[in-house]
């Protein structure tokens, strides 16, 4: 039995798992890769599998870097069963519909700039929104604690994993060689004491478990002083006569904000600002959301009982329409505005950004994990400048990270949950994390629980040898995964070059001498810039 770490291994993005036992073929996830440049483009890479030969795909949760290569699959020939909680398919059919969107919308920016460049040879995009529908069609929701039987020899299990709506830890039982071996995948382990949703299930027998290491090598912020924390900065923008602008995911964080805020609200603990959801797949998932109590914890639906709506307060407003995202940028204080991306690389929260990261007096809010090469990992690790729809943007607004808002589990409730495992698991491996979290959580469950811990890489095969008690791994030719700063750094120079080329081309004719010099002075010194940065170095 193999198990391939196709995606999610050496990085956080991309999850995707491809088991091979008795003849079947199983994939656990199919996110997309997210952050750089260099990482999208493994997006548009061929999979190491034939999609037509895969039976079941097995889906954690919904969130893209691990659903949104989904339509894909299923367009190269995947016809199998997709399985899932009933919340999380409710959520794919917005949010790959939405992905399917920013795709299109992708490809034809990115092909405009080839046809003022002169580029005849136009790109496709990852996948369409006809693709996104047709991939729904091989959905088969699946409730918590339910045996899944997927062949004779291999039968699954879902439970909760506390991460967001629907989220699910991965149960796998497989008889190979007159033994039955079990390996659980941990999926997104949630955050304790996180609201609405329940906490993540303890299982207690595997031989085999994957899990992941987001923050394997932090400890989260209580949740009161995280809620502390926003409370003092929505007091301070208040008090400055700014914005508050809050990146957040569609699903889960939007959310949870959107709780906090009712709670400081009704305890009159902040003063009054209009709150804009804009996000159409958020305002969507939201009512999504208020469909599936039951995911939702104790607390939550006591409150629902009494009639107190935990996601909706007087000040709230949705933004649907793009008319009315847009009349949010002419609005310069008393505004809390909440949209996606949660990274600030796509969607509505880009404008946001330009319209208020230079203002002195505005708050920039980031209340979630920030990717490598993220315009939101840019700004939170101090770029004095950032590049928002091809225009430089200066960074003057106070900028605050919130880490405790975070849905992943740190490495104390990571090695809390691994404790519950009795005996311990033969194996222990280590996924869903950047090259430094990861190692750091290894060594810490090497040294606490005893374990064998192994880190793959990405495209890595690990060989399970249960039955004779061994586990090697053997690897296969993958193009290697660090991020690579100096080429990421080039890419966007010379997306800045071909912008510049696109804008001779818009030039008046009365203008066209004095301007387009000037402009090919600017191409020159972008090109002397990329020569000085290439020298010594190995790209």
């Amino acid at each position: 039995m193999k198990v391939t770490c196709v995606g999610a291994a050496g990085t956080v993005t991309g999850s995707n798992y491809l088991i091979e036992t008795e003849g079947v073929k199983i994939l656990v996830d199919c996110g997309m890769f997210q952050g750089s440049r260099q990482m999208e483009e493994r997006n548009y890479l061929d999979f190491p599998y034939d999609s037509g030969t895969v039976s079941h795909l097995l889906l954690t949760h919904a969130h893209i870097d691990h659903s949104g290569l989904i339509p894909k699959l299923v367009h190269k020939g995947f016809s199998g069963s997709i399985l899932c909680t009933p919340s999380t398919a409710d959520l794919c059919r917005i949010m790959l519909a939405d992905s399917a969107h920013i795709q299109e919308m992708e490809a034809e920016w990115r092909n405009r700039k080839k046809r003022r460049a002169g580029r005849h040879r136009l790109i496709e995009p990852l996948y369409t929104q006809d693709d996104a529908a047709a991939a729904m069609e091989y959905f088969m929701p699946i409730n918590y604690g339910n045996d899944i039987i997927l062949s004779p020899y291999v039968r699954a299990r879902f439970s909760d994993a506390g991460h967001i709506l629907g989220s699910a830890i991965i149960e796998i039982w497989v008889k190979e060689k007159d033994r039955e071996v079990k390996i659980v995948f941990s999926g997104d382990l949630g955050s304790t004491n996180q609201p609405i949703i329940s906490d993540p299930t303890y299982i207690q027998k595997a031989d085999v478990v994957f899990i992941e290491s987001t923050y394997g090598n932090r400890i989260h912020k209580s949740k009161e002083s995280t809620y502390q924390e926003l409370k003092e900065v929505i007091i301070a923008a208040d008090k400055d006569g700014g914005n508050v602008v809050i990146p957040a995911f569609a699903v889960e964080r939007t959310q949870e904000v959107l709780y906090v805020l009712n709670e400081l609200y009704q305890k009159k603990q902040i003063p009054y600002m209009d709150v804009y959801i804009d996000s159409p797949l958020a305002i969507s998932a939201t009512e999504i959301f208020l469909k599936h109590p039951e995911c939702f914890d104790e607390a939550t639906i006591n409150k629902l009982r009494a009639g107190n709506h935990p996601l909706g307060f007087p000040g709230m407003h949705f933004s649907r329409s793009a008319e009315e995202s847009m009349r949010l940028n002419e609005i310069k204080k008393g505004a809390i505005i909440i949209a996606a991306s949660g990274m600030g690389h796509a969607g509505r929260i880009k404008h946001h950004l330009r319209y208020n990261l230079w203002r002195p007096e505005a708050h920039i809010v980031f209340v979630g994990y920030q990717a490598q090469g993220t315009t939101g990992r840019l700004i939170v690790d101090g770029a004095g400048r950032v590049k928002i729809f091809g225009e430089e943007v200066t960074v003057r607004a106070k900028i605050h990270t919130i880490g405790g808002f975070s849905a992943h589990a740190d490495r104390e409730e990571l090695l809390k949950w691994l404790r519950y495992f009795d005996p311990k698991p033969s194996a222990t491996v280590i996924v869903h994390g950047e090259p430094s979290s990861s190692l750091a959580f290894s060594n810490y469950a090497g040294e606490e629980l005893n374990t064998f811990p192994i880190v793959p890489q990405l495209g890595e095969i690990i060989d399970l040898d249960i039955a004779m008690g061994k586990f090697r791994k053997e690897g296969i030719a993958v193009a290697p995964l660090e991020f690579n700063a100096e080429l990421d750094i080039t890419w966007e120079r010379l997306d800045d070059i071909i912008t510049r080329i696109g804008d001779i081309e818009d030039i008046p004719d009365f203008k066209m001498r004095e301007s387009m010099t000037s402009k090919l002075r600017e191409i020159n010194e972008r090109l002397n810039e990329i020569r000085e940065h290439l020298a010594g170095k190995e790209i």
